[in-house]
């Protein structure tokens, strides 16, 4: 934990892509069992702040921490373990793997750590069936609805218990009452966790699950007025 008691903070994070500007000075905080909404136009550098947060990409300065760690500074094998091990990721379009069911999908993080398959397949049956998606697990991501497979990518995402959850834009693909189900079950799933999410939108009704709003704007981050 940081000294204020944060899981992961960044802070002064600056990136530049070529002569534009993503991050200028960004600082960013989350506690265990907190969803941080980070809101923010298109371009507005949310998705680079989630990416640095993340260990994905290095910022060009700055400092960011995870539980006592500087992911800076860290080798990338040591990152992508974090990835593997310590954090979760929900896409805006999923990314499941086609060839695999739904089960497979669910199970696949864990069997690449090294869990037994049997093990793995059981942890997510108990996922599926919690994300409301048990009725689906033989099934393929091509024959499957959208929402279901959001419903997936998050069984995925938690099934390893991550104690940081980034989801970049979860429902963008969604109708709003698909969209709506998979937001409830994946911030009400985080907290029983005890998971930090760090939910990445351009949408008020999105940021409106979360217990604390932030603003990217021009690579700055400002405090918004707190969600539900």
């Amino acid at each position: 934990m940081t000294p204020d008691g944060s899981i992961l903070a960044g802070e002064g994070l600056h990136k530049t892509y070529g002569r534009t500007t993503a991050l200028d000075g960004a600082d960013f905080s989350v506690h265990p069992g907190e969803v941080v909404a980070v809101m923010g136009p298109s371009g507005s550098g949310k998705s680079t702040l989630l990416h640095c947060l993340a260990g994905i990409v290095r910022p060009d300065s700055g400092s960011v921490r995870y539980d006592g760690r500087e992911l800076t500074t860290l080798p990338d094998a040591e990152r992508s373990a974090l990835r593997r091990t310590d954090f979760g990721f929900v896409f805006q379009f999923g990314q499941l793997v086609p060839e695999l069911t739904c089960l497979e999908n669910v199970a696949l993080p864990l069997r690449l750590n090294g869990t037994k398959r049997k093990i793995a397949e059981a942890t997510a049956r108990e996922w599926l069936a919690r994300l409301e998606a048990d009725d689906i697990h033989g099934k393929r991501p091509g024959e499957i609805s959208g929402g279901q497979g959001q419903r997936v990518a998050v069984a995925r995402a938690l099934a390893g218990r991550p104690r940081v959850l980034f989801a970049d834009e979860p429902t963008g693909a969604l109708d709003s009452l698909n969209g709506e189900r998979v937001l409830t079950l994946l911030t009400d799933a985080a907290r029983d966790t005890s998971a930090a999410v760090v939910l990445v939108t351009h949408e008020p009704r999105v940021a409106a699950y979360s217990d604390r709003e932030i603003t990217v704007r021009d690579g700055r981050v400002r405090e918004s007025l707190a969600g539900l």
